[in-house]
């Protein structure tokens, strides 16, 4: 007897919207949204689309009508609700356009909460375009199948973001100078991972960041890693020993 086809098929496009799906019987898709449905997937009456709105969940709607420069969509049901990510921050040094859209993309995708550009001593690029990086995330949550977005938060100063730091919250520093293995640092609960900038933390830096009484040195490896790669190694290390990807091989 053959299976019984996924209902809706993996192939489903999948959109985050700016507004609350909850209640609504129906919703009008326009814009760049709209063409990538009709002009790149070709959506056609009846045909389903994937919706979530980084509030209530992710939700089926079925194509209702589609007009020249917009589409009705007809909520059907709630898949799932609005996924509960690990309490993990990435503060990340920006660095030049292309390799900050591709952190920020990166980052959503392994999970994730928050992210928050820290402007150091040795910092090149000082002004962050939220509306960008914004997007960058929104794309990489409609392929990953995240419901919920990281919150992008205002650059902070290093002086300052030490000088606040909340005393329930381990802060992991990536240190080029040396440190322990992640797997003796990373537990479960609220923690950040601090990635420096190009061309590394100033001395003057390193000893305040390690002054912190909840701050954590942690090495990631015997190369120097570009920022970039360095963000993907720790959050992955993290993510894997203390965040959610633990949780998802006790449970196999």
């Amino acid at each position: 007897m053959p299976a019984t086809p996924a209902w809706p098929p993996a192939s489903t496009p999948r959109l985050h919207v700016d507004e609350p799906l909850a209640g609504k019987s129906e919703i009008m898709i326009a814009g760049p949204q709209a063409h990538y449905l009709s002009g790149v997937m070709r959506a056609k009456v009846g045909d389903p689309i994937r919706l979530f709105d980084d509030i209530d969940g992710e939700w089926l709607a079925k194509v209702a009508h589609v007009g020249k420069r917009d589409l009705l969509l007809a909520i059907e049901a709630k898949l799932a609700p609005r996924e509960q990510v690990p309490d993990f921050w990435l503060l990340m040094a920006p660095i030049k356009k292309g390799r900050i859209d591709w952190m920020a993309e990166k980052a959503c995708e392994l999970g994730v909460d928050r992210i928050v550009p820290v402007i150091t001593q040795r910092t090149i690029v000082d002004r962050i375009n939220a509306a960008r990086l914004h997007a960058h995330m929104v794309e990489a949550a409609e392929q990953c199948g995240r419901t919920a977005l990281p919150k992008l938060a205002e650059a902070v100063s290093l002086d300052r973001l030490l000088r606040d730091w909340p005393s329930d919250r381990t802060l992991i520093f990536a240190d080029e100078g040396g440190g322990a293995p992640m797997a003796e640092v990373a537990v479960p609960g609220p923690a950040a991972i601090l990635i420096g900038p190009e061309g590394g933390f100033t001395d003057e830096e390193r000893t305040a960041i390690r002054s912190l009484p909840t701050s954590r040195a942690v090495t990631l490896g015997p190369r120097i890693l570009r920022a970039d790669t360095a963000m993907v190694a720790a959050v992955s290390l993290w993510m894997a020993i203390a965040g959610d990807w633990a949780q998802v091989r006790k449970s196999a």
